[in-house]
């Protein structure tokens, strides 16, 4: 993996010279766990033209990071105790006579901007954008394991939880016990707050689970995800509670399942992130549901739970293969409850036998 962590390192260094910058100072953690192979709290990443470092505050901790950074890079630790990592490694640049510097103003706050400033006065501070996020969009095989490794965690969490009694159990114990369950088969934790909804609360992205009980014939609605060796993916699914489906809960699954469908099968490289938001969107509004949509059809998964690329109406860009990507159309009636399906997906060319579905969970309307 060393060969690889330094093979990201180089594409990145080649983006900052070739943008008039000497060096990089990587700080959002997602980003040096990426270019690092860990991401000590707290700690960032220094890409100098003749050596790489990890600043942190103190020794790396295995109990909050079980895995250590690239044995080829240096690790420099902060001596006083709550020193800023980001500064130090400002200082050290100007030591080692870098005279630009390259770092990500959309993670730094106001104050440690300024504290880089201080610092090192005489360094020329530039922008780096969103450069580091750009190189995490494709992933490699080992990444994509990883997420087939969480999905096949978040898949089983749910497929025990659907299997025990439901009725009269509260919202925040089911999404309690589904995070329980995926550490118990080996996740790292969630990968966000797992949300579960129930009745009126069903449908609702981003719900918040709450003491509501389940009641026969209501919707129920979840959305969890696993972290595996840092890399997280979602699932989505949504059922009915000890009964027959009434009428209309069929016809809003059905539509919703039709959507979905929809914007998985669009999903090859090639595709335009907002030509698949629409052929999933098509689908609802062509049903009447033009108020109340979520923003968008999907999104980017990895190191973070929301990545690029965006799959929303005004999104610019282009899927490539090997991106991860979630499709997750829902519509949600007030007052009444609705549907979300959520699905993690692989873009694969047509000749690799197109998307690959990790989240595996069955789609059809159980009554539980």
């Amino acid at each position: 993996m060393s060969e690889v962590y330094a093979t990201r390192r180089a594409r990145l260094r080649d983006r900052c010279q070739a943008g008039g910058s000497e060096a990089a100072l990587i700080a959002r953690p997602a980003n040096v766990r990426y270019l690092a192979g860990a991401a000590p709290s707290g700690s960032v990443l220094l890409l100098g033209p003749r050596q790489d470092l990890v600043v942190c505050s103190g020794p790396p901790d295995d109990r909050t990071s079980p895995w250590r950074p690239d044995e080829a890079l240096a690790l420099h630790n902060l001596a006083a105790p709550g020193g800023d990592p980001a500064v130090a490694a400002a200082d050290l640049a100007t030591g080692q006579g870098i005279g630009s510097l390259a770092v990500e103003e959309h993670h730094l706050t106001v104050a440690r901007h300024r504290a880089l400033a201080s610092v090192a006065p005489r360094l020329r501070v530039a922008d780096l954008g969103g450069a580091a996020e750009q190189l995490r969009v494709i992933k490699d095989e080992e990444e994509i394991s990883c997420l087939r490794i969480g999905a096949e965690i978040a898949d089983q969490a749910l497929g025990e939880l659907l299997e025990s009694i439901l009725v009269g159990r509260t919202e925040r114990h089911l999404a309690l016990e589904l995070e329980r369950r995926l550490v118990d088969h080996g996740a790292d934790g969630p990968a966000f707050t797992t949300s579960v909804g129930t009745g009126p609360n069903s449908g609702r992205p981003g719900h918040r689970p709450t003491d509501r009980r389940v009641e026969e014939g209501d919707f129920l609605s979840v959305c969890l995800g696993a972290a595996y060796r840092g890399y997280r993916c979602e699932i989505g699914r949504t059922f009915v509670i000890g009964t027959s489906p009434a009428d209309w809960q069929i016809e809003l699954y059905d539509l919703v399942f039709a959507a979905q469908r929809a914007g998985r099968e669009s999903l090859a490289p090639g595709a335009a992130y907002r030509d698949v938001d629409r052929a999933a969107r098509q689908v609802l509004e062509s049903a009447g549901h033009h108020e109340g949509l979520p923003p968008r059809t999907g999104h980017g998964v990895g190191l973070e739970i929301d990545e690029d690329p965006q799959l929303a109406p005004a999104a610019m860009g282009k899927l490539d293969a090997c991106v991860p990507v979630t499709v997750e159309p829902g519509v949600h009636l007030p007052g009444r409850g609705g549907v979300r399906i959520d699905d993690t997906l692989v873009v694969r060319p047509e000749a690799d036998g197109g998307p690959e579905l990790l989240t595996i969970t069955t789609k059809e309307l159980l009554a539980l």
